[in-house]
């Protein structure tokens, strides 16, 4: 039991450590990303922090079972370093028996990763997604930063004002400037507004407009003389009016109990949630062996090649997920083979090395005997 419990704190304190570097390095990239969209209006820096609080479930998902396995290849290497290893084998401490002891560690992280993969991570990816939604929904005027040109999604219209009301209604110094399209979608210019000062009106029915006072309007092409200049002391343009979209659109981000029963695609994603848990046993039965370490070679000789190892599982589950998502590969065939295949490389590592020492001290007693 102490040994047990040794073996156990090991892996799991490396477990944490690598995760928690793992899980940093991957939310800064998407924060960048975000942050970036958001300086460019996209998205109103305020919810930054939300989008990664529902991204975070997805991010863990992936991110615990590559975390175990470094976490065992780099407890036992330096258990095995330090010949700690060595002695728990004189003890009777055999290869089976430490996969068994690892496995309780494995297992409460493939419940965990049970509950992100089948509950909390498609609670996330929905709740982004209806955020998204929202953020889709917005004017431009919702998330208008003072002094900085603001363009459109679409890039048709540009939008600048100098300041802004903390309510957002009252602007000061704005500037529009807006491509003119025809029916036909060809271009007629653009259209420019100026003003000393603006302000935005919600009227009862939920229209919104933008009324703009004392200011020009100029409408031509550019590089052509024939501008047209209008002077008005109150202009009001009719702003589209938000609609939300309560639908969700991603795959992801659908309940697990309605993709039972589904079609092809829906077959896919709930096999890959099912696969996740699966993936944290089976690269638990290739960590164990693959821990194992000479002294003289040190501790990282096998953890590049362990790596490319895990690299080529994952990367061929997530070939298969998207081949059954075309229809590619019968849905009775799914993502199980490709389990059975690197099963079957785990239980090769497993005990490939005791039958090859068990059959050198075979020969070696033959030569002894002749």
């Amino acid at each position: 039991m102490i040994v047990f419990r040794y073996l156990s704190r090991e892996v799991m304190l490396t477990l944490s450590a690598v995760s928690a570097v793992l899980l940093v390095i991957i939310m800064s990239g998407r924060f960048i990303k975000y942050l970036a969209q958001a300086a460019s209006g996209a998205l109103d820096p305020g919810v930054l922090f939300l989008i990664m609080g529902y991204r975070l479930p997805g991010f863990l998902q992936l991110i615990l079972p590559l975390g175990l396995f470094l976490g065992i290849l780099l407890a036992y290497g330096r258990l095995y370093l330090e010949s700690e290893m060595t002695v728990l084998a004189a003890t009777g401490m055999s290869q089976q028996r430490l996969l068994a002891m690892t496995m309780f560690p494995a297992a409460v992280v493939a419940l965990l990763v049970t509950w992100l993969s089948l509950s909390l991570a498609p609670l996330g990816a929905a709740q982004f997604s209806l955020l998204i939604n929202q953020q889709d929904a917005m004017t431009e005027f919702d998330t208008l930063v003072p002094g900085r040109f603001q363009a459109l999604r679409d890039g048709t219209r540009v939008t600048y004002t100098e300041t802004l009301s903390d309510d957002r209604v009252n602007l000061g110094g704005v500037f529009i400037s807006e491509k003119r399209l025809s029916s036909d979608q060809k271009d007629r210019g653009i259209s420019v507004l100026v003003a000393d000062k603006g302000r935005q009106e919600v009227r009862p029915d939920g229209s919104r407009y933008l009324i703009l006072d004392n200011g020009y309007r100029y409408d031509g092409n550019p590089g052509m003389a024939d501008y047209r200049a209008i002077k008005y002391d109150t202009y009001g343009v009719m702003l589209p009016k938000p609609e939300v979209s309560q639908e969700v659109s991603d795959r992801d981000a659908i309940p697990t109990l309605k993709l039972i029963d589904g079609e092809v695609k829906d077959a896919a994603e709930l096999q890959w949630r099912l696969s996740l848990p699966l993936l944290v046993f089976i690269v638990t039965l290739m960590a164990v062996p693959l821990s194992r370490v000479n002294p003289r070679q040190g501790r990282f000789l096998k953890l590049l090649p362990a790596i490319l190892l895990y690299m080529a599982y994952l990367t061929i589950l997530v070939a298969a997920r998207g081949a059954l998502e075309k229809g590619k590969i019968p849905a009775s065939l799914g993502l199980w083979w490709v389990h059975v295949i690197f099963l079957v490389i785990g239980l090769g590592l497993m005990y490939w090395e005791p039958l090859r020492l068990n059959m050198a001290s075979r020969r070696a007693q033959e030569v002894t005997r002749g």
